[in-house]
């Protein structure tokens, strides 16, 4: 089944009253038939159907066995890392989301787990230890769009005995399927795409065994950050959409990318979609498109500034994939807590924007930025 029907169909809801959209089930525990029976459902946080039918589409979606929904991305990440124990070592990509680092320095490190930063594949190999337990990647990377290599990282994890972990959030199920290429866990902040109205916080990881699911879900049932009905209503009827909203946006960053490399304030631009970008073939092998979100770097914070202050349809916000173009600030936002030696080393500074591109037509987007720029 191609991709956009699954998007639609993957996790109907059979319902007696025929209804074509899956109901909120709005309930937080469930009534048993007789002693020692249950309809499937108990207990909200162990399961709920409505819950339950997103789950099974995000499985169909990513290839996986199993999909379990939590409250937010980071939550969804926090019930990855219970996954390990005290004196587990694991590799991370160097380029990360500044709130996942932040949990791993803050969080995980206190309970006894173990980091080293890698920014290839050989360097991955060359940070594994004994102790390895997980590597850990996003691919396109937050804020500075690398690609890793997901199938070298899957070979080299698999190989010392360690799962790898990828965030998929920038690409979403549409662009690109790392379980395919040997990820065992796929992590999405739902929030992003999948949802799609900067309306919602969700998050996902989808597994690539039955084993791994049955873990994950006890990890949220016993940690209770399980998704609401409601939201999880909101993330389904965002993901009929994907397909369009993706392919669009997609289309309009590429514009903006090119347009954006033309500007005399514009030193860099950071677009997978652009031929002279480093990952540029990676990314046409391992993945189906190359997203909306672009990075790129002024000349001076002044003009960075300028931009955040005189943008007009354009939105100064965090977050990222929704159907409104949002800038961001990483040193101020995103990555304002990563620590400022390594920010630097990545290119982090006072110089670099980040636009998550929406679905405005490109000319009203073109025009904003040049008001700006030129305010």
């Amino acid at each position: 089944m191609d991709i956009s029907t699954l998007c639609l169909h993957g996790g109907r809801y059979i319902d007696p009253t025929g209804a074509v959209v899956t109901p909120i089930f709005q309930s937080a525990t469930f009534a048993h038939p007789g002693v020692g029976q249950s309809t499937g459902y108990d207990y909200s946080r162990g399961g709920n159907p409505t819950r339950a039918a997103l789950e099974t589409l995000m499985a169909k979606l990513e290839g996986a066995e199993g999909a379990v929904a939590f409250s937010s991305g980071m939550a969804a990440i926090s019930a990855a890392m219970e996954l390990f124990a005290p004196g587990d070592h694991l590799v991370i990509m160097d380029d990360l989301y500044g709130g996942t680092k932040r949990l791993f320095a803050e969080v995980s490190a206190k309970y006894g787990v173990t980091f080293t930063q890698a920014a290839t594949p050989l360097e991955v190999e060359r940070a594994a230890t004994a102790a390895t337990r997980g590597v850990f990647v996003e691919t396109p990377s937050n804020p500075m769009m690398k690609a890793f290599d997901i199938a070298a990282a899957a070979e080299l994890a698999h190989k010392i005995g360690a799962l790898l972990i990828v965030d998929n959030t920038f690409l979403t199920p549409y662009f690109q399927n790392p379980i395919a290429l040997g990820a065992d866990i796929v992590i999405h902040s739902g929030t992003k795409y999948l949802g799609g109205h900067n309306d919602t916080l969700a998050g996902f990881l989808c597994a690539a065994t039955k084993e791994l699911t049955a873990k994950i879900r006890r990890t949220a049932m016993t940690t209770g950050a399980a998704l609401s009905p409601f939201d999880a209503f909101l993330i389904q009827r965002g993901i009929k959409t994907l397909p369009v909203r993706m392919e669009r946006a997609q289309n309009t960053a590429g514009e903006l990318a090119r347009w954006l490399g033309a500007r005399p304030e514009v030193t860099r631009v950071y677009y997978p979609g652009l031929a002279e970008h480093p990952d540029y073939d990676l990314m046409r092998r391992q993945a189906r498109g190359f997203g909306a979100m672009i990075s790129f770097a002024v000349k001076a914070p002044e003009i960075a500034v300028r931009l955040l202050q005189n943008v007009e349809i354009i939105q100064y916000a965090e977050s990222l994939g929704g159907t409104d173009t949002l800038i961001t600030y990483p040193i101020l936002q995103t990555h304002a807590d990563v620590p400022e030696e390594e920010r630097l080393a990545l290119g982090i500074d006072d110089k670099l924007m980040r636009i998550s591109v929406g679905l405005e037509a490109a000319e009203d987007l073109l025009a904003d930025l040049a008001c700006a720029f030129e305010a």
